[in-house]
């Protein structure tokens, strides 16, 4: 029997799973489908909220604290697996002029690195955006690349003795006493003393059939994948709430769409039309490179973006992370240490209030 069963193999379920581990816990990961090709295998993988002073405090801790934690933890899995995660600290250009004083406010409060470039600044640090007037340049902002980060976790986390179980969805909880014993799956029960629920746009449908209920739902973010040359582009470009992020190899990724679309997966043409042009917009050249291929992604939504972090107010045993919503590769190392900590019983991180599962309700959103 393990001592903790982590329902959910994205990015946040096998990193809570990899701080488990390393603390002394013997980890089971149960994933409905294969492990990290859901939103965390289809997301950009920049290493920053969006426009990060429009986020809450909570969001933007959590980052800090994983911005400062990536350079080391993408190391360690290439020197442990051999799959390099790309960790790469491209920049962020961000084109919406109007973004500058609530930009200021929050760098200067944040301590972050910013400046304002006028149109020849722009043009000699991205020639790649065509003429503009200005933008604004966050020099520290990184990217990794996401599916070479899943891969490597996988790996890694095998390697090191946490067991990953593919195509095993959770049915139920097994709850006796008012303690949480284990899970029900079709292929029979699974005990442990813990379970923590980190199953992405999932968590809240989970809980629901489990007799629960967690405000998380799926939004869909639809991508496109060019085919271009190395260096052309170096910068992340973000646009009017669209984003062109450059890999090594040449390929250019632009997204994405935010869309309440349940949990259908499937692309449509409007939304290829819609990151064509904004693709265009940001990289004129786009015109005229091919597309590789159009996918989609479930983001797992929550009413503020802050995630639901710590213990199940009511059921002994039940952990939940999830909620993150379009940050959830950029939050997810400290939102895995933060919940690790909490069931470790080791002072946490960050302070776990603004996480709990309860914060925001006039009345409880879970009932046992």
């Amino acid at each position: 029997m393990s001592d903790c069963l982590v329902v959910g193999g994205g990015i946040i379920g096998l990193l809570t799973a990899r701080y488990l581990q390393q603390g002394g816990a013997t980890v089971r990961v149960l994933e409905r489908g294969e492990p990290g090709r859901e939103s965390s295998w289809a997301g950009g993988g920049i290493l920053s909220p969006l426009y990060p002073w429009r986020y809450p405090a909570a969001v933007n801790s959590l980052a800090r604290w994983s911005q400062r934690h990536y350079p080391a933890l993408c190391e360690e899995l290439r020197a442990a697996t051999g799959i390099d995660p790309e960790w790469t600290r491209s920049g962020l250009l961000i084109l919406d002029p109007e973004q500058d004083g609530d930009a200021e406010r929050w760098a200067r409060a944040n301590g972050q690195p910013l400046t304002h470039l006028d149109s020849r600044a722009v043009a000699r640090l991205e020639p790649a955006v065509g003429p503009r007037p200005g933008a604004l340049h966050l020099p520290a902002v990184a990217q990794v690349r996401n599916p070479l980060l899943m891969q490597a976790l996988q790996q890694d986390l095998r390697q090191c003795g946490v067991a990953l179980q593919s195509h095993c969805p959770v049915t139920g909880l097994i709850v006796e006493g008012g303690q949480v014993r284990g899970v029900k799956t079709p292929a029979g029960e699974q005990r442990a003393a813990r379970v923590v629920i980190a199953a992405g746009a999932w968590s809240g449908q989970l809980l629901a059939q489990l007799g629960q209920a967690l405000p998380v739902h799926p939004v869909r973010g639809q991508m496109l994948l060019y085919r271009g040359r190395p260096d052309y582009l170096r910068a992340i470009v973000l646009l009017e709430g669209h984003y062109a992020i450059a890999r090594r190899d040449g390929r250019i990724l632009v997204g994405s769409t935010m869309e309440e679309a349940g949990f259908d997966k499937g692309v449509t043409a409007e939304a290829r039309a819609a990151l064509m042009a904004a693709a265009e917009a940001m990289v004129p050249a786009l015109a005229d490179w091919p597309i590789e291929r159009q996918w989609s992604g479930l983001r797992p939504g929550s009413p503020s973006g802050v995630p639901f972090i710590g213990p199940h107010p009511r059921l002994a045993g039940l952990y939940i992370n999830a909620g993150q919503h379009r940050n959830g590769v950029v939050t997810a190392p400290a939102s895995a240490r933060l919940l690790a900590d909490l069931m470790l019983e080791r002072r946490p991180i960050l302070e776990a209030a603004p996480y709990a599962i309860e914060r925001d309700a006039p009345s409880p959103l879970l009932q046992a």
